[in-house]
């Protein structure tokens, strides 16, 4: 279960009461604590211990809106697309520091020789001499 976090104006967009929330997606407030509960959402809290939901939170609640209202996911399966999508993100990130790293280490430095093999009408691979026997041999 994730933890709340605390409400910090460092250049975050403006957060929502919970009440305002609720009116906005026609569900209950009660129905947001649940998601908390469950581990769903984890809205930030005020110094007074109110929750703020942020324009991140709202995204994460339009997701699990559309699974069950849409798709007729229940608790325990949002959970599971939700941690499914966080590893999917992770996985993204891995491959595109990857990428980066084999960018960095085999190709800097050598562009020109891959632009060349990129537009040249036959791709021809590096290889070793080949002893080609004549007639007279």
């Amino acid at each position: 279960m994730k933890k709340a976090r605390k409400a910090t104006n460092k250049g975050a967009g403006p957060y929502y009461h919970i009440s305002s929330v609720a009116e906005m997606y026609g569900i209950h407030p009660q129905t947001l604590r649940l998601y908390e509960r469950e581990g769903l959402l984890a809205p930030s809290r005020s110094d007074g211990n109110t929750r703020l939901y942020s324009a991140e939170d709202l995204k994460r609640l339009e997701i699990i809106l559309n699974l069950i209202r849409d798709l007729g996911v229940n608790l325990a399966g949002v959970e599971v697309v939700l941690n499914m999508r966080a590893k999917i993100e992770r996985i993204e990130v891995e491959v595109t520091e990857f990428i980066d790293y084999v960018s960095r280490e085999f190709i800097q430095g050598r562009e020109e020789e891959f632009e060349a093999r990129r537009r040249s009408l036959v791709h021809v691979r590096p290889g070793g001499m080949v002893k080609v026997k004549t007639r007279d041999e």
